[in-house]
């Protein structure tokens, strides 16, 4: 009798494990399945805003040789077509056919930095429901932003005055202007396109006209983007924030440098800093990691980022194409290198950060007044004042 109980209470827990495994298992491909709709949600978002704001920067770098001026065109073209690569790429462009010079490309590609930061925060706002997660949320995604500010009030200044940078990429620019480019696919574009196609084609056939159609796209992939993020959250809670939290906050906190070496590789294969950000904001929101670890994670890229486009621009054999390029990586590296080993500078952008945060949790609205204010509002009234003051 004792034996065959002791079988049964065995074969209970071996049940339970399985149930377990299963319900763990489940857990997992929910999870996927939503963080693939977010990847497609920020896909379908870029898509939107290019469609109806790419001539509209394009026009917009064209306008001015103010350096003070041209940073804030570069926060606004970028946070208009979403994408800090398609302001680059337009920038690299433009001066390659002599429409602007590489020193009034250095304040448009240092707005730039800052106008990419944008998609993060407006993935936090997915969060705006729940308080506590949305308090995290707005810190995860805004030490981007103030990294990228800190960065600017820095080295602007420094080039103005002695043109360190221009001299240091033109110097790079001679000793690789004869290497061929390399082009490869990101991975993630490559999963996710098909679905934004398939959506794009759709909305563009149904709607009246293209502007429209753009529209609802960005609408579409705001609805995506709260679901996934909700999903994404509430699942990844219950499978493994404990774990998870203690895990990857102790490997990402002792090896800084090295999560910075791993960001820049994994940023420079997808091809995009938004995406690596952007797929912080909802760990930060569950609580799985912290401000201070994501740190290193936003640094690196930072730093990726700007690989593709200096490959990109060695296919051009153009001089000063590659030249802008070597400018966007030398201002990311440079930052990196300086803000990162000096922990007092470090603290400022996770300080600013976790106070907007604070912020963001006693007054919501403020996070919207603050993203529109910031990347929109502000540099469209500096533009502005410019036009009317030449």
């Amino acid at each position: 009798m004792l034996i065959f109980r002791f079988k049964k209470f065995i074969s209970k827990i071996k049940n339970n494990m399985h149930k377990k495994s299963l319900q763990a298992y489940l857990q997992i491909s929910i999870v996927i399945v939503f963080v693939y709709l977010f990847l497609v949600s920020i896909g379908l978002m870029s898509v939107a805003f290019k469609g109806f704001g790419k001539e509209f920067a394009e026009n917009l770098i064209k306008t001015t040789s103010n350096p003070f001026v041209g940073l804030f065109i570069g926060i606004l073209a970028t946070s208009i077509v979403q994408s800090s690569s398609t302001t680059t790429s337009i920038v690299v462009g433009m001066v390659g056919s002599g429409c602007i010079t590489v020193t009034c490309a250095i304040p448009i590609i240092m707005g730039a930095n800052i106008g990419t930061t944008v998609t993060n925060t407006l993935v936090s706002i997915g969060h705006i429901g729940r308080r506590e997660e949305f308090k995290r949320a707005v810190s995860g995604a805004t030490i981007h932003d103030f990294f990228n500010i800190i960065c600017v009030i820095i080295f602007l200044p420094l080039q103005l005055t002695t043109g360190f940078l221009y001299k240091a990429a033109t110097f790079m620019s001679r000793a690789f202007a004869n290497v061929g480019g390399i082009k490869f696919t990101s991975p993630i574009k490559f999963a996710t396109e098909p679905l934004v196609d398939i959506i794009k084609n759709l909305t563009l056939k149904l709607s009246p006209n293209s502007h429209f159609a753009y529209i609802c796209m960005l609408f579409i992939s705001i609805l995506i983007l709260f679901a996934a993020l909700y999903f994404i959250v509430q699942v990844m809670k219950s499978l493994i924030a404990k774990r998870a939290e203690i895990v990857l906050n102790n490997i990402v906190g002792k090896y800084g440098i090295l999560t910075i070496l791993v960001a820049t590789l994994f940023t420079a294969i997808i091809q995009s800093s938004s995406i690596t950000t952007s797929l912080m904001v909802p760990l930060v929101a569950a609580g799985i990691l912290t401000v201070q670890t994501t740190f290193p994670i936003i640094m690196g890229a930072n730093i990726g980022t700007t690989i593709t486009a200096i490959l990109a621009s060695f296919a051009t054999g153009n001089i000063a194409a590659i030249t802008v390029a070597f400018v966007h990586f030398l201002f990311n590296f440079l930052g990196v290198c300086l803000i990162y080993p000096i922990k007092p500078l470090r603290k400022i952008p996770i300080f600013l950060a976790q106070s907007l945060g604070n912020i963001a949790y006693k007054k919501r609205h403020f996070v919207i007044f603050y993203v529109l204010g910031q990347f929109f509002l502000l540099p469209s009234l500096i533009i502005l004042i410019s036009k009317l003051f030449k």
